[in-house]
């Protein structure tokens, strides 16, 4: 008797090669991530990356970044490759199975040039803060991976992540630089050409809900 597959996705996953990094080729990429990409440049990390519509919007813009999204879901690795290989931007992007909350197995102090936030669940619920992202475990890490002058973006539909953010960044060597609370209103507080807007993005335009941009830099030392 042949039994139906728990996740097809898995199968399509593990099949799919380049520019899908699996799991186990990550922790080795650690310090040396120029190696999985077609030449060396500064990395740039997204977080949740979904459907891999923003992570191959910005590896377009800036082809001399080396960008790399980190998803959990096999589904969402798939759609993420696909995208890419769709935006032809197989040479600088990349998307890893891997879990945020274990990053520093896969990425070396100081490796990254730019992180992005894409919405991240703010999980408003006191009894769900421990699934918070936006946490000072976060910003500690974020401190560590980024270079100094280096930028994290956060676009969220939640202006509790911005609270969030301020509270984890707390003695950590962070400045806030801009905090937009409605971007199709007031502009982004980065260059027009890197307002990446992803379809879900859109969901919240249409209802004529706002969406929140901040931008942080790290600072030296």
């Amino acid at each position: 008797m042949q039994f139906p597959e728990f996740n097809p996705y898995l199968r399509k996953y593990e099949e799919f090669g380049s520019p899908v990094v699996r799991s186990e080729a990550a922790v080795g990429a650690r310090g040396v991530w120029a190696r999985q990409f077609a030449q060396e440049q500064p990395l740039h990390l997204e977080i949740g990356s979904g459907n891999g519509f923003f992570l191959a919007g910005i590896a377009q813009v800036h082809p001399e970044w080396n960008v790399l999204g980190v998803e959990i879901r096999f589904k969402r690795i798939v759609t993420a490759a696909k995208k890419i290989r769709a935006f032809g931007v197989e040479r600088n992007a990349r998307i890893v199975r891997y879990d945020a909350w274990w990053l520093d197995e896969i990425l070396a102090p100081g490796e990254l040039s730019g992180l992005y936030l894409n919405h991240p669940d703010p999980w408003p619920k006191d009894k769900h803060a421990r699934n918070r992202l936006l946490c000072p475990f976060f910003a500690q890490w974020a401190a560590i991976a980024l270079r100094p002058g280096s930028e994290l973006r956060l676009k969220t539909d939640s202006l509790l992540n911005f609270r969030q953010m301020e509270l984890a960044i707390v003695d950590q060597p962070f400045e806030i630089l801009a905090q937009v609370e409605d971007l199709g209103r007031n502009g982004v507080p980065w260059p027009e050409r890197e307002e990446i807007v992803t379809n879900f993005q859109r969901k919240f335009e249409r209802k004529g809900l706002p969406v929140h941009g901040m931008v942080l830099r790290r600072r030296e030392g």
